[in-house]
């Protein structure tokens, strides 16, 4: 850490060196739950614009633009069964699949369930406009699972109406076209968004097909009231799992895919609904949404799982504005009720043989108080608290093996307090005390390394709590901010698998571990049309006390996390013309709780390029791009204490696409 203090000092000095800042475009943030200006925000707050997301990208997994965010891991399986590996800080390194332990968003609406699970299979990435990144502790924002928070704005119609294609086509198969249509009246906005994607994937097994249909509509009643409501469906017949292999195999062929795996047929078929109602008037903002998903998994041993969920929540919110300051209150309930069936799984078919059924519900009952108060000319306080009390319920419907019904509750009280201090103008000193909780998922308590049904109740929630300081600097030339934190977690959530059942990941808690980092983040203008970012990420984080039978771990790394991460690009846009080239650093990764391998550091090189041409309302868009520029063979993610040693999911070599998007706008 002492080596980058000289950095810290030069990039506050270049960043107040120009006093300039008038004319300077405040960015706003409104993931903290109101909106504010991000000078404001007593937090680290990373924030990507349409440009970044979509810009001659394929718009198909989030890591494309988020691996630009310090202290966010964001690791491609190249698994569409799988999903993406996300941690904040830390939090989340843990999961198996999907998301866990970092709260995502979608319009104000949480995609994450009350059990703390999230899945992206739903996510419309060509169709998002901005992604707004709390880097830290949020429980007394958002409650369960918010070790970090992930918020998706989608875009809304305007001006002139519009109707567009896109057609993306690229290495392994890649074939994805997204038709978006929109538009404005006096009182309303629209916008409709269709997309198909088919991959064959990189590695044997791993090819997936999805369709994707969208929808938000805003209704304007007055200047201070509107309604926004969305839809959202997606169906993924099939996403095969290649799974993780040895460091031998990733050496002989990467391409690969695991035997057992193939051999078991692992994958898994989606179909999901969603629907949403955001209602705001003066400082009252309310929620209602719903979900529906049928989910079915061949697992790469002898079980496959089936389960249908519903899954809804409302919440509501009041401002109240009183000089000097604003005080908001606000009540959030969601609940989630899953009818799951396990079976064996036969010559790479699901079979009819009942291993496991039990009906599971989980219901989140959150009720916060957030405020925040001018302290003097220069500086802000903001403060609040939150309850969450979480009940888990199991119903065993297969009596055979013993009745595992019942439940747990589990609860958290979130405090948080965070100041900033205005410097000068452009410069803005940063510090928050914060917490977070983050119980089991249903499915963690679900998969008991006995085989029983019911819910494992040795499995403790992981609680945090986080020290951090930063600065926020800016000019009309160049944005920097700079991070550092100390975290201490209690009861941590660890995976692992079991001998009798290699590929299906079971959780334990740690005693206790720390957390401590430092966050560079720099945007500078350096000619007109050319851009420089650079994010530098240095995580230590460390098992306290962790002992696992006569295993002792205590002042080993905790897995899954590389010490040092480091993304830098240089962007060009002028004259129609757009280019850029990223470079990403990410440092070697200790793969299980013994510190006994690692994944090998790797650095890969990324280029896109574009045109725009406009003739009256017709817009033509050709766009190219490269991946691993210069065929790094490197492992794009791992699976922590994985047994038998297949830890690694290779990534692919030298991957090219391009496309073209025509839009006509009716003026």
């Amino acid at each position: 850490m002492r080596c980058l203090a000289p950095l810290i000092v030069l990039l506050t000095m270049v960043a107040v060196a120009d006093d300039a800042t008038v004319g300077l475009i405040p960015i706003v943030v409104t993931s903290s739950r109101r909106d504010t200006t991000l000078d404001r925000t007593p937090y680290a707050v990373s924030v990507l614009g349409a440009e970044t997301i979509q810009l001659a990208r394929p718009t198909i997994t989030l890591d494309e633009s988020l691996v630009s965010v310090p202290g966010l891991l964001i690791q491609n399986r190249h698994n569409f069964a799988q999903d993406l590996r996300v941690s904040v800080r830390g939090f989340g390194a843990r999961a198996a699949f999907g998301i866990r332990g970092v709260k995502l968003l979608v319009d104000g609406v949480p995609e994450t369930l009350p059990d703390g699970q999230t899945q992206v299979d739903s996510l419309d990435i060509g169709s998002t406009k901005r992604i707004e990144v709390i880097r830290g502790p949020t429980s007394v924002l958002y409650g369960n699972a918010s070790g970090g928070v992930i918020a998706l704005t989608t875009e809304s119609g305007a001006r002139p109406s519009f109707l567009s294609l896109r057609s993306t086509f690229g290495s392994y198969g890649l074939a994805k076209h997204h038709l978006k249509t929109g538009g404005e009246t006096e009182r309303m906005s629209y916008l409709f968004s269709m997309s198909s994607l088919k991959l064959d994937g990189f590695r044997e097994h791993s090819r997936t097909e999805n369709r994707r249909l969208s929808g938000k509509v805003v209704h304007t009643f007055s200047p201070d009231s509107d309604l926004t409501t969305l839809v959202n469906f997606v169906d993924s017949p099939v996403s095969f799992d290649p799974g993780a292999l040895t460091e031998e195999q990733t050496t002989e062929e990467s391409a690969q895919a695991s035997a057992q795996n193939v051999s078991h047929n692992a994958g898994e078929s989606v179909t999901q609904g969603r629907f949403a109602a955001v209602y705001r008037r003066r400082g009252l903002k309310t929620r209602l949404y719903g979900l529906f998903r049928d989910f079915r998994q061949s697992l790469p041993i002898d079980r496959a799982v089936d389960f249908d969920r519903f899954s809804g929540g409302a919440g509501a919110q009041y401002d109240l504005h009183h000089d000097p300051g604003v005080l908001s209150v606000g009540v959030e309930v969601q609940h989630q009720a899953d009818d799951r069936r396990n079976f064996d799984n036969p010559e790479a078919a699901p079979g009819e043989e009942l291993r496991l059924h039990q009906d599971e519900e989980v219901t989140n009952l959150g009720i916060f108080a957030l405020g925040e108060a001018y302290i003097g000319d220069n500086a802000w306080l903001s403060f609040g608290a939150r309850y969450d009390r979480v009940r888990f319920s199991v119903e065993d419907l297969l009596l055979s093996d013993g009745d595992g019904s019942g439940e747990r509750t589990l609860d958290a009280v979130s405090p948080a307090v965070g100041v900033v201090w205005s410097v000068r103008p452009g410069l803005r000193l940063y510090g928050n005390v914060s917490t977070s909780f983050e119980t089991p998922t249903t499915t963690e308590l679900a998969n008991r390394p006995d085989g029983a049904g019911g819910f494992n109740v040795d499995l403790e929630p992981q609680r945090a709590t986080s020290v951090e300081v930063g600065l926020k600097a800016a000019s009309s030339l160049f944005r920097t901010d700079v991070a550092i934190y100390a975290i201490d977690v209690e009861d941590k959530l660890i995976p692992f698998e079991d001998a009798g059942m290699p590929g299906r990941t079971f959780f334990r808690n740690a005693g206790s571990a720390t957390h401590r980092g430092i966050e560079v983040s720099a945007m500078g203008k350096l000619t007109d049309g050319f851009t420089a970012t650079l994010a530098y990420t240095l995580s230590d984080f460390i098992f306290n006390q962790f002992h696992v039978d006569d295993s002792v771990f205590d002042g080993n790394r905790i897995p899954g996390v590389p010490p040092h991460q480091l993304h830098a690009a240089l962007t060009l846009e002028q004259r129609g013309v757009f280019g850029g080239i990223e470079a990403l650093f990410v440092d070697s990764i200790d793969v299980d709780d013994a510190n006994s391998q690692r994944n090998a550091a790797y650095t890969v090189i990324s280029a896109r390029v574009g045109t725009h041409y406009r003739r009256g309302g017709t817009v033509i868009e050709p766009f190219f791009g490269v991946n691993n520029l210069f065929d790094t063979a490197y492992n794009g993610s791992v699976r922590i204490n994985a047994f038998g040693g297949r830890y690694y999911e290779p990534a692919p070599g030298i991957t090219l696409y391009g496309g073209i998007s025509v839009r006509e706008e009716f003026l």
